[in-house]
């Protein structure tokens, strides 16, 4: 069965969408604001979401900018705003298709079937919400990293690689695959640009960036993330 998962806090959409889709067998769960929906999102593992800009507690972008992060599952957002640089903040953040409302119901249950169909694997979801190591803790779902007690800032791209080597622990992820993922496939030979941000990331994370504990560098290869101990 597929499972959708709507973000929307209009309790009368919700259970038009809910009803409507449970009519057609796909499996629904809700989430009225962008911290439930995030939390849903690692628990229930949708195959597809669709999600409202317009929420009480964040913007709809910033939902998909934080599920980006760590999963590839297909998002449609499904919105009021029609305005074409709305549209282009969405599609920029990682949304797959937009909606505008009032919308035709049969039209957004074919646009989810389509979202459904062109998803070509599983989305990279984390077992974990947090990830604690002797040297840093991170809140995969909030975006957030400590050390020593205190919050590091790390950059969009930092983030991006991190999330992407921490969700597969001990496996090494080959340059060419951290590239395209984080840069895109025409910069798939740049790998400067990984040497320059993994050093980024063990200057900030590491305790001694000379020396890296949890971010391994495999020479012509590529990155594990280990958390010894764990």
């Amino acid at each position: 069965m597929t499972r959708v998962l709507v973000v929307e806090d209009d309790p009368q959409l919700v259970r038009a969408l809910v009803i409507t889709m449970q009519a057609r067998n796909f499996g629904v769960d809700a989430a009225p604001d962008g911290a439930t929906a995030l939390r849903l999102a690692v628990a229930r593992r949708p195959d597809v979401i669709v999600l409202d800009l317009g929420l009480p507690d964040m913007d709809g972008v910033d939902v998909i900018k934080a599920l980006r992060g760590w999963s590839r599952v297909p998002i449609m957002v499904l919105s009021a705003r029609s305005a074409s640089e709305e549209k282009v903040a969405a599609l920029d953040a990682g949304a797959d298709d937009y909606v505008t409302k009032p919308f035709s119901m049969d039209e957004l249950l074919a646009r989810l079937r389509a979202a459904v169909r062109r998803t070509d694997a599983a989305p990279l979801v984390p077992d974990v919400l947090t990830v604690e190591t002797g040297d840093f803790t991170l809140d995969l779902v909030a975006k957030k990293a400590t050390r020593d007690g205190r919050d590091i800032r790390l950059t969009p791209t930092e983030w991006h690689l991190l999330e992407i080597l921490v969700c597969n622990p001990g496996r090494l992820v080959s340059q060419k695959q951290l590239l395209q993922e984080v840069w895109g496939a025409s910069q798939s030979g740049k790998t400067n640009y990984l040497r320059v941000y993994m050093a980024q990331l063990r200057r900030k994370l590491e305790a001694d960036p000379s020396h890296p504990r949890h971010l391994i560098t495999e020479p012509g290869m590529g990155y594990r993330f280990e958390n010894p101990g764990n």
